[in-house]
């Protein structure tokens, strides 16, 4: 199935591995242009959680699949207040445990449910009221919303992702957490390709760049495509 286009909304699209600050650096633009803010690892990570409750099989598909039914997703769009729940239950913390990121790629790589997930996406973003809307996770540019005026890769060197990935988690050691996130950038490389820019796709490479001025560079894209 072809995606609809986004005819009414500035679609920005933002790919990127862990650790590149797709979440912190896409909700900051988001405020900062008055958009809304959608987080397509976190809806992945409350399917986890979800799955996980569930006591289906992670390895197996088919078991992993039978969860979808009774999975009811709301995800806040609000940059200032975010929050995700599933079924109710509020699970913006816990979707961030290692216990739960240590099981995204085993249901991220079952099509029916990117099938699933990439369709709420796309009805996220097409009933928003909010002039734009920024989009970030894995396959954003290329499979979510590839007819997005803007398309934007965020990556940064593996040293400086490990460094920020242990500065959100307290309580794991930076070995422990670096493992876990290199792990997850193998994994989820067998089911799409993060690292490398897509045609027509900016990369944004903060490596050597703070905070702020990432946010100035992704902005800096923004208006170039308006």
């Amino acid at each position: 199935m072809s995606p609809a286009p986004f005819e009414d909304t500035v679609v920005v699209a933002v790919d990127g591995p862990a650790g590149s600050g797709k979440s912190s650096v896409s909700k900051a633009v988001a405020r900062k242009l008055g958009y809304a803010y959608l987080d397509t690892g976190a809806a992945y990570r409350a399917f986890a959680w979800h799955a996980q409750r569930a006591g289906v099989e992670l390895e197996e598909q088919a078991s992993v699949v039978s969860a979808l039914p009774s999975f009811e997703l709301d995800e806040a769009t609000d940059p200032d207040h975010f929050f995700v729940r599933v079924g109710g239950t509020d699970v913006t913390d816990a979707i961030r445990e290692p216990a739960v990121t240590g099981v995204v790629s085993l249901v991220a790589r079952v099509p029916d449910v990117r099938a699933a997930l990439t369709a709420i996406f796309r009805r996220i973003a097409s009933e928003t009221a909010a002039p734009g809307i920024v989009i970030e996770g894995r396959d954003i540019t290329t499979v979510v919303a590839p007819d997005a005026r803007v398309r934007v890769l965020l990556t940064a060197s593996e040293e400086v992702r490990m460094g920020r990935r242990s500065a959100e988690l307290t309580g794991y050691s930076p070995e422990a957490v670096g493992e876990q996130l290199k792990a997850r950038d193998r994994a989820d490389s067998r089911v799409v390709d993060f690292m490398t820019a897509a045609d027509g796709v900016t990369t944004v490479d903060s490596t050597e760049l703070n905070f702020d001025e990432t946010v100035d560079a992704v902005i800096a894209v923004i208006q170039s495509r308006s």
